[in-house]
């Protein structure tokens, strides 16, 4: 399996609008400044994002993008499910959650031994995007020492 652009960015979006905006709406310039993403390509991928009810916008002066959840109610596997069209190392092995596997996809369907061998993958990596949250993403972003940004919109100079 090999994860396009869009979910790699917008897990990396979606981990700094946790990471650097807590409740606040994080604006599309500032995530594509730290994250180096382009801003036309992040408007399309936090569309996916809205359309999977992950993110909510706000319009206006204050307004930007929030989480529509608290960042441990929020997995990795979620955000995949969201940014992919599917999260399968084969097309015959078995369907990713809230999909359907079509009929006759594989001419080998119930004779192929290493079947088996894919779909056991694909459940243990769905296990395991499944056990990541944003939070934890957070928790390992603190522990790496990366610093937060302060919203440049709420510095108060006299």
């Amino acid at each position: 399996m090999r994860l396009s652009t869009r979910s790699r960015y917008g897990l990396r979006a979606l981990f700094d609008i946790a990471y650097n905006c807590g409740d606040k709406p994080g604006q599309i310039q500032d995530i594509s400044r730290r994250q180096q993403i382009s801003p036309r390509y992040l408007e399309q991928i936090f569309q996916s994002l809205k359309r999977a009810g992950i993110l909510t916008s706000k319009r206006g002066p204050q307004g930007g993008y929030c989480l529509s959840r608290t960042p441990k109610e929020i997995t990795v596997l979620e955000i995949l499910n969201a940014t992919e069209q599917d999260v399968l190392l084969v097309d015959c092995a078995g369907v990713s959650p809230g999909k359907r596997k079509r009929k006759g996809e594989c001419p080998f369907e119930g004779q192929c031994v290493t079947q088996s061998v894919w779909e056991e993958a694909n459940n243990v990596l769905n296990e395991l995007f499944g056990g990541i949250t944003l939070q934890t993403l957070c928790q390992r972003g603190m522990d790496m020492g990366l610093k937060k940004e302060l919203d440049p919109r709420l510095m108060y100079y006299i």
